[in-house]
């Protein structure tokens, strides 16, 4: 009897949780409570090089530290007393509707951190009827992506600075059945990884044959067939007429990523732009010290409603959805924390992390009282 009860005591106590931290990362993704718990299981499982690539921010990345801890100085206004015994999570983005107002974020290289990672993340959103945005720098053809993901997958488009290139890139998407390029304008003046590089210092693999010099459109399926030779990386001289330009080429929506000032959202819908994604690239494009949910509001209200607007960076928990749809954005986009599960765990880690997010957004609606999104307002937090 005692043997029991004292078994019982363990099990109940907080100690029982440290126990399970220091047996090491989750072993399958139903072990996860969050998903912060793939991050160390995705370590385990990457080489330590592929690791500090998508880990990285720029400078001593404290850009990148910020987009996350600015979503704990914003706490929430829970309601009292509301029937909220169901809430609609969807919500209509160029006229399509989504189940949840979250999207997984565009990464290059994928296949650095799984055999078949875009595969794998087209099928785990798929299964949780998410919207996905597949990178220029993608390392399996759209065309196979776009059969995987089920639901209209968006095209995220490095705009290179030979025209030509630029154009096959677009006819490409858009023939696979992509109707939104989604334009990033982040990282034209280059940027710098310090911590990608000090994780390479420290891996002991032979990597010359990825990694040669001016290797980098190598393995990159959208540049299969495209002359690139003396065409390098980035696009310095890229300007507003740059939109013009693609609707002349496209008849699929323009939405700019790496929007991050009242002054260049004006700009958006001055230029006719469709659609903005409030973005400092996952911290990746430079240190500016500012995370994206605190950049949010004044591309919001410079907007003013005439244009969708999405956020991406940071965003770990389902509050955190709550917090940005509560301060501006239509929906979100999610990079790193799916990354983990595809490292870890392939379409199965994908599915888990997207599962917890939705479950955790769908309580927090509740909490404060919101039945649709429609109900979720500037009220219901404090910054």
């Amino acid at each position: 009897m005692y043997r029991r009860k004292f078994l019982e005591f363990v099990a109940g106590s907080p100690l029982m949780g440290l126990a399970q931290q220091a047996a090491g990362p989750i072993q399958d993704p139903k072990d996860a409570l969050n998903v912060m718990d793939f991050e160390a299981a995705a370590r385990k499982a990457m080489p330590p090089a592929h690791f500090g690539y998508m880990a990285t921010g720029v400078d001593g990345d404290a850009t990148l530290r910020e987009n996350h801890a600015a979503y704990g100085r914003i706490g929430l206004r829970p309601r009292r007393l509301v029937d909220v015994t169901k809430a609609d999570t969807s919500v209509e983005i160029f006229g399509e509707k989504w189940d949840y107002p979250l999207a997984i974020s565009p990464i290059g290289n994928m296949k650095a951190f799984h055999p078949d990672a875009e595969l794998e993340a087209a099928r785990g959103a798929r299964a949780r009827k998410t919207r996905q945005i597949l990178s220029t720098v993608t390392t399996t053809p759209i065309e196979a992506v776009v059969k995987e993901g089920g639901n209209p997958i968006w095209f995220q488009l490095y705009a290179s600075p030979a025209w030509e290139v630029t154009v096959k890139l677009v006819r490409r998407a858009e023939a696979a059945g992509c109707p939104v390029i989604a334009l990033t304008v982040d990282t034209s003046a280059g940027r710098n990884t310090e911590t990608a590089e000090r994780s390479r210092r420290v891996d002991t693999r032979e990597c010359a044959a990825c990694h040669e010099p001016g290797g980098f459109y190598r393995r990159k399926s959208m540049y299969d067939g495209i002359d690139m030779k003396g065409v390098m990386p980035g696009n310095a001289g890229m300007s507003w007429d740059i939109i013009a330009r693609l609707r002349d080429v496209t008849r699929a929506r323009l939405v700019l990523k790496g929007i991050v000032t009242a002054e260049d959202a004006a700009l958006c819908v001055r230029y006719g732009v469709d659609g903005i994604i409030v973005s400092n690239h996952g911290g990746r494009a430079e240190e500016s010290g500012r995370a994206t949910i605190d950049c949010l509001p004044e591309v919001a209200e410079a907007v003013n409603g005439r244009i969708p607007v999405m956020v991406d960076g940071g965003i770990r928990r389902g509050t955190d959805i709550f917090k940005a749809l509560a301060l501006g954005a239509r929906a979100v986009c999610v990079g790193r924390p799916y990354l983990w599960g595809v490292g870890a765990f392939g379409r199965a880690g994908v599915e888990r992390v997207l599962e917890i997010l939705q479950r955790e957004f769908t309580l927090a609606m509740k909490q404060c009282g919101a039945r649709s999104l429609r109900e979720i307002s500037p009220a219901m937090v404090l910054r």
